[in-house]
């Protein structure tokens, strides 16, 4: 007698179907490149505390990764994500200077309070690591106490105005950033395209040249023009006693040169700081403005084509338009 064979329902097989793709998923799951740590950051215990909860996961080669972690598809966007990470700051391989130091704590600070970092798909799955105000105003009163922790002699305060390359100099012998950015003194008969001040009691006034005004005022800046250049000039704040706030010692100028040939790991941009008297260049080597400047960039600049302090509307004439209709 012959037995009646039963058939296996729809979604039996489509659990068995799904239960062999994800077992298989497995057999190309690669764990995440164990690193050593070399030099770890240092900090006050409740700032370390801070970046460990909410940072380190990504930012140092110390992950503590939770099991649906390490399950692909998940481990493969985990890995990247991390791999990226790594590049753009790494606090077990932070051999940086103290001015390093300060900027890495500003653009933490930044990104925390404009609640880019840690990423939101990553506090989802990992609601512990989620930033609070306390923890905001921990890192906000370190970082700025490492503005003040080494103020400058009063004989070596200089006003910015007052820094002038020699004109017998040739160009060659302007300060260059590592990528290939050379500072310039014309940025100074630019035209002044913002002015911003920051919790740190900084003045900062952006210059544009013709090509990038001519971008904001045309609202031509998706992608910006080749050629545009862009100047922040950054002083600290003096009060004088009758309570008038000027600018008084120079802090640094920040470039920004759009050329999307040569720049294309940076978004097209080429980034460079001179800082102090000396104008001195940031960054070691040409792969600074990659570990550091774009990353913040990338987070709160991209609608406008990753440059900070555009504003709104240049163009008078087509803001009465608009406000008309």
């Amino acid at each position: 007698m012959d037995t009646v064979k039963k058939k296996k329902s729809p979604i039996t097989i489509a659990f068995l179907v799904i239960l062999g793709i994800f077992g298989g998923l497995q057999i190309f799951n690669q764990p995440l490149e164990g690193k050593a740590t070399t030099k770890q950051i240092e900090a006050p215990r409740e700032v370390i505390s801070i970046l460990e909860n909410s940072c380190f996961n990504c930012h140092s080669n110390q992950q503590n990764l939770s099991w649906y972690d390490k399950i692909a598809p998940i481990s493969w966007a985990v890995n990247k994500d991390v791999k990226r990470a790594r590049e753009v700051l790494n606090f077990s391989e932070y051999d940086v200077s103290p001015a390093e130091h300060k900027g890495n704590m500003y653009a933490i600070l930044n990104m925390m309070q404009s609640g880019k970092m840690p990423l939101h798909n990553y506090t989802l799955l990992h609601p512990s690591a989620k930033i609070t105000q306390q923890d905001i105003d921990v890192i906000k009163k370190y970082t700025l106490s490492l503005a003040s922790a080494n103020p400058a002699k009063k004989e070596e305060k200089i006003i910015h105005q007052n820094i002038k390359i020699s004109e017998n100099n040739m160009p060659s012998k302007f300060p260059v950033s590592p990528n290939g950015v050379k500072y310039t003194d014309d940025y100074k008969n630019w035209k002044v395209i913002s002015m911003s001040t920051l919790f740190d009691n900084s003045v900062r006034v952006i210059y544009g040249n013709d090509i990038a005004v001519k971008a904001i005022e045309t609202e031509n800046f998706h992608p910006w023009p080749d050629g545009s250049m862009v100047v922040k000039s950054v002083w600290k704040q003096e009060k004088l006693a009758d309570g008038e706030i000027r600018a008084g010692e120079f802090v640094n100028a920040q470039f920004m040169v759009k050329d999307s040939k040569k720049y294309t790991d940076t978004e097209g941009w080429g980034f460079a700081k001179f800082s102090g008297p000396d104008l001195h260049p940031t960054g070691k080597t040409a792969d600074f403005a990659r570990e550091s400047c774009i990353a913040c960039h990338r987070q709160l600049a991209e609608k406008t084509g990753y440059l900070f302090d555009v504003p709104m509307k240049v163009n008078t004439e087509r803001l009465i338009k608009n406000l008309q209709k």
